[in-house]
């Protein structure tokens, strides 16, 4: 088990896009997924980029989890090597993010994004695979995709007025119930 530290924000690998991984079943694409893999579970989050760790491949992950605060569906482990997102929805929805790479997690703010997509990517053991995805697992999906093309969710954020902490987040989405 590999646990990386996550790469902040005003790094210039975050920056960067990433490149095309050629040889997806080599033992450096295999080493970089074990680390997002245990550095994800580890840092608590719902999916990450292999940029977040020091890698500029096309690679994320995304496991959405149930959290203390919050009930949503949850999504098994799935490893996205060379996606594509092929179709977004027109119809798109204001949410709040936060990032393990801006603040460790601690700063979340509104993002519009598409409430749909379909992703095509391949994974981890070069099966190729297309997925519709909605709810927070489009959301994720998009975040990390965001990430492969570097850019930050900071870029995209709808309202500065409305950013918060991850504390008094926590305690708006309780309060929602």
């Amino acid at each position: 088990m590999i646990i990386e530290d996550i790469i902040q924000i005003g790094n210039p690998i975050l920056n960067r896009p990433s490149k095309f991984v050629a040889k997806i079943g080599d033992e450096e694409t295999k080493r970089v997924i074990t680390n997002l893999v245990d550095s994800v579970r580890h840092h608590s989050l719902i999916g990450m980029a292999a940029s977040q760790i020091g890698e500029k491949l096309r690679i994320f992950v995304t496991e959405v989890r149930k959290t203390k605060y919050r009930n949503l569906p949850t999504d098994k482990l799935r490893i996205y090597i060379n996606p594509e997102i092929v179709w977004s929805s027109k119809k798109q929805v204001v949410i709040y993010e936060g990032c393990g790479s801006v603040a460790y997690a601690k700063l979340f703010a509104p993002v519009r994004r598409p409430e749909k997509i379909i992703i095509e990517a391949c994974d981890e053991n070069g099966n190729k695979f297309r997925l519709e995805a909605s709810g927070m697992l489009g959301r994720v999906i998009q975040h990390e995709y965001d990430h492969l093309n570097g850019i930050e969710f900071t870029e995209k954020i709808t309202d500065m007025r409305k950013i918060m902490s991850s504390e008094e987040y926590r305690k708006m989405v309780a309060s929602k119930g």
